[in-house]
């Protein structure tokens, strides 16, 4: 289940969207698998008595405990999720109570990622980001290949920073596109009021002229 559309502003698309490496459900995985193989074999062996009935309830109770735990564990891997957009990181968690956090790329100054010996053999390890303001410094654990999601952020805020000189340019040009006729026209009204001659005003007028 991907990132929510109706999340994102407009023009905004997302790069990455991961949930935690799969390591992280390793643990509870190997233990349901041990406890499921455990306990048919304790079912399906002969016996009778007290003894053997209370050994078989005590195996049902425990691989429901179990399964319990592995589902639990699911929902908070599957509701887990570190995002990458053109224009933000998000990092969202929570199976009922949702909690999250939002850096917007233009305020993220480095980024950082750790690795442990086994972290770079599974390829995963935290990822780090300093950004201005009072979230300050903010780690992402069990990231999945982060050298990879280190680099996607640079290039993202990278091509966000030209986005953004790119439309402030245009903004300028528009701006001088409409204040060129209303200085010829602030000008006229001086000609009108004897402030600049006739012959000062077309001057002018055809320097702005030549501006647009």
């Amino acid at each position: 289940m991907g990132f929510p559309p109706e999340l994102l502003s407009d023009d905004e698309e997302v790069v990455v969207d991961m949930h935690p490496h799969w390591w992280t459900m390793v643990p509870t995985s190997a233990l349901l698998v041990v406890v499921i193989i455990g306990g048919l074999l304790i079912l399906i062996a002969a016996g009778s008595g007290t003894a053997w009935m209370v050994g078989r309830a005590v195996v049902g109770v425990g691989l429901l405990v179990t399964l319990a735990g592995f589902g639990i564990r699911y929902a908070k891997w599957s509701t887990t999720e570190f995002v990458v957009t053109t224009e933000r990181v998000i990092s969202r968690s929570g199976v009922l109570a949702k909690t999250g956090i939002e850096i917007p790329l233009d305020r993220i100054n480095t980024v950082f990622f750790n690795q442990s010996a086994f972290e770079r053999v599974a390829r995963s390890g935290d990822l780090g980001i300093e950004s201005a303001g009072e979230g300050g410094r903010q780690t992402f654990t069990n990231i999945r290949k982060p050298n990879l999601v280190q680099a996607e952020i640079y290039a993202q805020k990278e091509r966000y920073e030209d986005r953004r000189l790119e439309r402030m340019g245009r903004a300028s040009q528009g701006h001088l596109k409409v204040s060129i006729p209303e200085q010829i026209a602030q000008l006229d009204e001086l000609r009108q009021r004897g402030v600049v001659s006739d012959a000062e005003f077309e001057t002018k007028k055809a320097e702005l002229l030549g501006r647009m």
